[in-house]
């Protein structure tokens, strides 16, 4: 009897015929799980970043919003002290005049605090440098040599 016909090898290969089909189903399903597992990780990273992301949004825009209303505030509290300035200045005379071109000025600062907001003083800081380079390079230069100053001391 030759191996190739004998039962026993028969049975043999059949067995490791079977044995590498399933050897193949479980790598098979096991990259299919592994596939399906990276997706959803992958999905879940994707709305995690998405929900991250939007709530920076969100926080970016109720910081700006407060930031706005307390710009708001203090130019409601400017055009209050132009009210003071008014009512306990001289009726007239150089002081009067003095403290009325002052109280004005406050009036004004504050209207435009209230009415602009932080976003609007940036707008027209930017716009005013993009006008002036020059002389606002200069001011920066010298706005940085005050503070060393004041920190070194």
């Amino acid at each position: 009897m030759s191996n190739a016909t004998h039962p026993n090898a028969k049975s043999a290969q059949e067995t490791a015929s079977n044995l590498g089909d399933k050897a193949k189903d479980v790598a098979a399903h096991a990259a299919d799980r592994a596939k399906d597992f990276a997706s959803h990780t992958a999905d879940k990273a994707k709305d995690f970043a998405s929900s991250t992301v939007d709530q920076a949004k969100n926080l970016g825009t109720s910081a700006v919003s407060m930031a706005d209303t307390a710009t708001a505030r203090v130019g409601s509290r400017v055009e209050s002290m132009a009210d003071k300035l008014r009512d306990s200045a001289p009726r007239e005379g150089m002081v009067h005049d003095a403290a009325s071109k002052v109280a004005d000025t406050l009036e004004r600062g504050g209207r435009y605090l209230q009415e602009e907001g932080l976003s609007g003083i940036s707008d027209d800081l930017t716009n005013v440098i993009k006008r002036n380079p020059i002389p606002a390079l200069l001011v920066g230069i010298g706005i940085g040599y005050l503070l060393a100053h004041a920190l070194r001391r």
